[in-house]
């Protein structure tokens, strides 16, 4: 069908013009606004699993798209983008990776898991709460990476402090990192969406201080990322303890060193746990 076709016939040519011209914006402005892309949509990993030892980065040739991850202990990751940008995890007074980053991110729960006096020189001080018990939200690029927050609830006593802590969402060289912190409760389903497509977790296991270990595999099946890196347990018994629940649902493997460089080609294909040294 033609837009002649659709204006009333024997109109003056003048008459006729204008009344393609106001067909014309009613189209355009009833026609749906492209939406941005979503970033970390849910997708599945395509390629077999083929985790990069740390050791062979250059190596590789494609440092574009990989990302070096460094398990300094307890809660706190040490992430390298390609371009350089460093991130720690639920910087604290006790557990810190050897150099100085350029962004840290905390959690409230315990104080191994935040500082109230980081060093001079850290550009980004991201805290997952607020002084005043609303939610935080952020929304943070910084040259190849961006960070944003799904806000939890921790337990307080009894009670329960609401968006007391956060959940922080790494995109980095094309992966999406979600770091947990200090979860205390299952997932809804809101929560979910909010992190959308998450590729590399890193999980609490122990399941007394944080959340059990029913309900983190629960969490973690709920999230459904092909690369899960257990932290914030207490001894290899608690480790093993939280592993011997997983049944066949994930493979499980043992890197020898704390550093390794995980890409999206790289993912694996069956849901992993790999195990980093240290505690």
């Amino acid at each position: 069908m033609s837009f002649r076709s659709l204006l009333p016939v024997r109109m003056p040519p003048g008459q006729a013009l204008f009344a393609l011209l106001s067909l014309c914006s009613m189209l355009l402005a009833a026609a749906p606004a492209r939406a941005e892309p979503e970033k970390c949509p849910r997708m599945v990993a395509e390629r077999p699993s083929r985790i990069i030892p740390a050791a062979f980065r250059l190596a590789a040739g494609e440092t574009d798209r990989q990302v070096r991850l460094t398990f300094v202990g307890h809660a706190t990751f040490l992430m390298e983008s390609p371009r350089g940008v460093t991130i720690a995890t639920d910087y604290n007074d006790y557990v810190r990776p050897d150099i100085l980053p350029q962004i840290v991110t905390m959690n409230r729960a315990h104080d191994t898991h935040y500082t109230n006096n980081p060093p001079a020189g850290i550009e980004h001080i991201l805290r997952g709460w607020s002084e005043d018990g609303s939610p935080v939200h952020y929304d943070l690029t910084v040259d190849d990476v961006w960070i944003h927050n799904v806000p939890t609830n921790i337990r307080q006593g009894a009670a329960t402090r609401y968006d007391g802590n956060s959940i922080f969402v790494f995109e980095v060289a094309g992966l999406c990192i979600a770091h947990l912190g200090h979860l205390h409760h299952v997932l809804t389903q809101d929560h979910l969406e909010a992190l959308g497509r998450i590729d590399v977790v890193l999980a609490p296991v122990d399941g007394s201080y944080t959340l059990d270990i029913e309900g983190m595999l629960e969490t973690l099946k709920g999230i459904n990322a092909p690369l899960v890196i257990p932290m914030h347990y207490f001894s290899t018994w608690g480790l093993d303890r939280f592993l011997s629940h997983l049944g066949k649902n994930y493979e499980v493997t043992r890197a020898e060193s704390p550093s390794v460089v995980l890409s999206r080609e790289t993912l694996p294909r069956k849901p992993t746990i790999m195990v980093l040294p240290g505690r």
